[in-house]
C-alpha cells in the first residue's frame, strides 16, 4: 500500500512521466469494452484487417485487460511527440513516414516506460502491472481517448489538442485504484480534409479505415506485391504514410520533438529510388539499424521501389 491517496499518486505519476520526456498523460479506469468489441468484430467481419491475421486473435484480451493483468484497475496511457518538423519533399523524391526517421520506437517507449514503471513501485510495493507499446493485444488508441489524451479522429488516429496526432501510445495496465481522468469530445466537426485527401480511399467512412487500401498497411504489413490501383497513388512513399495527417488542421500546433533519437534521421530522405535498387542488403542494414524501417525489411523495401519505379517507367 501507498501513504499517498489517489489523487496525489496519480498526480506524482504525471510529473514523473512529464520528466521522463512523455508529452501526456492520462488515466482510465479499466472496464470490459462492450462497444469497442462490438466495432472491431465488424471491422474484422469486413475483412479492413487484409492479411493482418493477428487482429482476430486473443480478442478477448483486447477489449478486457483485466485478462491481461490479474487484478487490473487502472490504464496509464501516455504519449510521446516524434515530429520531426515540416519535410519539404520534390516530385521525384522517395518519401517515409515520419515517425520512421529515429530509433525504432519500440525500444525507446519500452524503456520509458520500464522507468515509469519502477517509479510507482517505488510509491506502492503492491504494484502489479504490465507496459506495453504495440507488444500485445492492447488497443492503445481506445484507452487513450478514455484517459483523456485526444479523441478519435476520422482518420482512426487520437488528436491531441494541444499538438495533434504525430505522437506514439504507451500504457501501464496496473493493479492500483488511481483519480481518473474524463475523456474529451471530438473536435474535428464537420471537417473531413482527411478523407478526401487519402489518394486510395482508404478510409471508407469516419473513422474506419480499410487496410486494404491504406498505403501504410500495403508498404509495411503486405509481404505481397502492392496492388497495381495502390502503387498509381502511392505517391513516393515506400514506408508508411503521412498524408492523412499533413492534411489535419490540428497539426499545424505539432511541435519538434525534443526527445534524443526521434526525427533525427532525416539523412536518410537523401536517398533516390536508384540508391535503392543498387543497395546491397548488407548495406542496407548498415543504413537503417536501429529503425523501424528494418520492421519491413530489405525485401520488402527493394520490393516497394521496383514497384514504384516500374509504373514510374509505364506512364
Amino acid at each position: 500500500m501507498s501513504n499517498l491517496n489517489k489523487k496525489e499518486l496519480s498526480f506524482k505519476i504525471k510529473a514523473e512521466a512529464k520528466r521522463l520526456g512523455f508529452f501526456n498523460c492520462g488515466i482510465s479506469k479499466v472496464e470490459y469494452l462492450e462497444s469497442e468489441e462490438k466495432y472491431l468484430s465488424q471491422w474484422l467481419d469486413k475483412n479492413y484487417h487484409a492479411e493482418m491475421d493477428y487482429m482476430k486473435n486473443n480478442l478477448e484480451k483486447r477489449v478486457d485487460p483485466a485478462k491481461l493483468v490479474l487484478n487490473a484497475k487502472s490504464v496509464i496511457s501516455l504519449n510521446i511527440n516524434y515530429f520531426p518538423g515540416e519535410i519539404e519533399y520534390d516530385e521525384n523524391q522517395v518519401k517515409i513516414s515520419k515517425y520512421a526517421l529515429g530509433k525504432d520506437y519500440h525500444k525507446l517507449i519500452k524503456k520509458k516506460l520500464k522507468q515509469l514503471f519502477s517509479f510507482i513501485n517505488q510509491l506502492d510495493k503492491n504494484l502489479e502491472g504490465r507496459y506495453f507499446v504495440d507488444s500485445a493485444p492492447v488497443l492503445d488508441k481506445i484507452w487513450a481517448e478514455k484517459s483523456g489524451l485526444g479523441w478519435k479522429g476520422k482518420h482512426g488516429l487520437i488528436i491531441d489538442k494541444d499538438f495533434g496526432s504525430f505522437f506514439f501510445i504507451g500504457e501501464i495496465i496496473c493493479n492500483i485504484e488511481l483519480e481518473y481522468d474524463q475523456e474529451i469530445n471530438s473536435l474535428c466537426g464537420s471537417c473531413r480534409r482527411c478523407i478526401e485527401a487519402c489518394p486510395t480511399n482508404a478510409i471508407v467512412e469516419e473513422y474506419s479505415v480499410d487496410a486494404n487500401r491504406c498505403i501504410s498497411y500495403q508498404t509495411i504489413e503486405n509481404k505481397n506485391l502492392i496492388p497495381e490501383s495502390i502503387v498509381q497513388n502511392i505517391q513516393n512513399y515506400i514506408f508508411g504514410c503521412d498524408i492523412c495527417q499533413d492534411v489535419c488542421p490540428w497539426n499545424n500546433k505539432s511541435i519538434i520533438t525534443s526527445i534524443k533519437g526521434l526525427g533525427d534521421r532525416k539523412d536518410i530522405l537523401q536517398l533516390s529510388f536508384d540508391d535503392y535498387l543498387k543497395m546491397p542488403e548488407e548495406e542496407f542494414n548498415n543504413v537503417f539499424n536501429g529503425t523501424a524501417i528494418k520492421r519491413a525489411g530489405f525485401s520488402k523495401i527493394k520490393q516497394t521501389v521496383k514497384q514504384i519505379t516500374k509504373h514510374k517507367n509505364n506512364l
